[in-house]
């Protein structure tokens, strides 16, 4: 059965009106944009890494909680200078998938809400979209040291 055999002449004209008009996306082009902000990201991350390890003594596991909160720190104050927007704008998901979309989408929520107050504006909406990351976190780590803890109890490891 084809697509097109229950739409009206006018709904089939419309369609290849749209088609017509349609803009083609650059897809090979966004994959490529987002794989190198979001690689320039993460090199980022790691030189901080370094930096956590070489000036104050961390080893590479105990870097990674202070090297997080950088990155959403440095993100969130580039958000609110309106360089990450325009860093999304380029990269796209290369820049919306590592840590620092987490930072953006707290502060740009936050930013988008001051008007209403800082309670119901600013506390209200900021965890909208990042309280759901937050609460999956907590709860999927609390499961995980639950496993654990009682594959200790049991000998298992």
């Amino acid at each position: 059965m084809k697509k097109n055999a229950n739409k009206t002449p006018e709904q089939q004209q419309y369609e290849q009106l749209e088609q017509k008009h349609e803009l083609k996306r650059p897809v090979l082009k966004n994959c490529i944009r987002a794989f190198w902000v979001g690689g320039l990201i993460c090199i980022i991350g790691q030189a901080i890494t370094y930096f956590y390890i070489y000036f104050f003594n961390f080893t590479e596991q105990t870097a990674g909680n202070p090297t997080v909160a950088t990155m959403i720190f440095i993100s969130m104050l580039l958000t609110g200078f309106g360089v990450y927007d325009r860093l999304g704008q380029f990269g796209g998901a290369g820049s919306a998938v590592p840590v620092t979309g987490f930072g953006n989408a707290v502060i740009s929520a936050a930013i988008e809400h001051r008007t209403e107050g800082f309670v119901l504006g600013v506390g209200g909406n900021m965890f909208k979209l990042a309280g759901s990351v937050i609460l999956f976190g907590v709860f999927s780590a609390f499961v995980v040291a639950l496993i654990k803890t009682l594959l200790i109890m049991w000998g298992v490891i």
